[in-house]
């Protein structure tokens, strides 16, 4: 493993828990600054917009300067955002190291993908965007209760501070692992010739960049993207009421099983990277695939605890296999182009928003506990009609390339 792929694997991390510890602190924090509970939560949803935001505004503002510059840059501002909400004196100033910490997000998870994957041989690239993921996935089993525990034993800005400090790790390990621009580069090299002190990912012109989206299997993925990721996140957004509600679980035994969630992330993160390098498109579908089984059976069978933990696991497992490929395939059919890949960062987002609120008009419609869970379930069944299609445009149109080489033989 090219140890600048540790580097950027731990600016995921650091990132990863921002976003997620603050579940854990909100009654702290609402506290402190005298807000009230739906005040507080802004400092989430807040969040979530300026990742979407961000993530195409900050990628097209540094389309042309060196990848490596720019993570170091990316990461500078995420441990700015969150020395703010540290020292935050008051409600709006918090609300501000919020929206700065998550201007980085997308950025450094589209364009570190690019770098990850042109640290390696190309049959491995979506095992390396696999391994940098793997930051935020491991931040999603212990962010929330990672939060709680320090906000309880040393007050809630502590946590902060410890965020803070991880992102000066990744920082410092991102300078002085991830190789810098001398020329040359790009995708194709093993990973000890990515460690020569070439650029790995060579940026590209805006211009260049915003041609990519001409693809229509550019859009494809992308809506594939936020469609598997809203279902996913209708479910999730609304797992703790199914718990208690519909499960007879406790509330205490809610963190636990989001943990079992947070497992199946990481391992789905794995198993999805090794798989995607050997046929993606294949592995895209089956994940998407068993998504959709898994939240329809985990709504018929939400009223069994066993089942319950079971199909929790499996949600995490298929929910984030499908996200190493879907970078890679993304990337792939824009050329390298780093906005298209944190393009697909926002189209996660918007379709976490789309996913929560489609979740909720069920709740409201008095359709149970059970229903987000259909719900994600009947969104993920469009991803996969809507990754067959890409599929097999994406044959097609190999197959029409295939047969004007035979012709232009003499």
């Amino acid at each position: 493993m090219p140890p600048g792929l540790v580097a950027l694997a731990l600016g995921g991390f650091g990132i990863g828990l921002t976003e997620f510890l603050i579940a854990g602190l909100l009654p702290q924090v609402a506290s402190s600054f005298a807000v009230s509970e739906a005040e507080a939560g802004r400092l989430i949803s807040g969040y979530a917009l300026s990742v979407a935001v961000g993530a195409i505004a900050l990628t097209a503002a540094t389309a042309r300067l060196p990848r490596k510059q720019v993570l170091v840059g990316l990461v500078g501002l995420f441990v700015i955002g969150n020395l703010l909400s540290a020292v935050a004196p008051n409600y709006p100033v918090m609300m501000l190291g919020r929206i700065v910490a998550a201007l980085c997000h997308g950025s450094f998870f589209g364009i570190g993908s690019l770098v990850a994957r042109g640290l390696v041989a190309p049959e491995r690239k979506s095992r390396a965007v696999a391994v940098m993921f793997a930051g935020l996935t491991l931040a999603n089993v212990l962010g929330v209760p990672f939060g709680a525990l320090v906000g309880e034993r040393w007050g809630w800005r502590s946590a902060f501070w410890a965020v803070t400090a991880i992102g000066v790790l990744a920082l410092a390990g991102i300078a002085a692992l991830v190789p810098t621009s001398a020329g040359g580069g790009g995708e194709g090299r093993t990973s000890q010739a990515a460690g020569d002190g070439a650029d790995p990912a060579p940026p590209i012109s805006l211009r260049t960049q915003l041609r990519a989206f001409r693809s229509s299997q550019v859009w494809l993925t992308l809506a594939a993207t936020a469609l598997g990721y809203g279902g996913m996140f209708g479910a999730f957004s609304y797992i703790a009421y199914t718990f208690t509600e519909v499960g007879g679980f406790s509330a205490p035994d809610v963190a636990w099983l989001l943990m079992v969630y947070g497992v199946g992330l990481v391992v789905g993160n794995v198993v999805g990277g090794r798989a995607a390098d050997h046929d993606r498109d294949r592995a895209l579908i089956l994940a998407l695939l068993g998504l959709t089984v898994t939240l329809t059976v985990f709504g018929l069978l939400a009223a069994s605890a066993p089942a319950s933990v079971v199909l929790v696991f499996l949600m995490g497992l298929t929910g984030f296999a499908a996200v190493p490929g879907m970078i890679t395939r993304v990337t792939d059919h824009a050329h390298g182009a780093a906005l298209a890949a944190s393009a697909n960062v926002s189209a996660s987002n918007v379709g976490n928003a789309l996913g929560a609120w489609l979740g909720g008009l069920a709740l409201s419609a008095g359709l149970g506990y059970r229903a987000p869970l259909f719900v994600g379930a009947g969104i993920v069944a469009v991803a996969v009609a809507v990754m067959a299609i890409a599929a097999r445009a994406a044959r097609a149109a190999r197959a029409a390339r295939a047969a004007r080489v035979v012709r232009e033989i003499p």
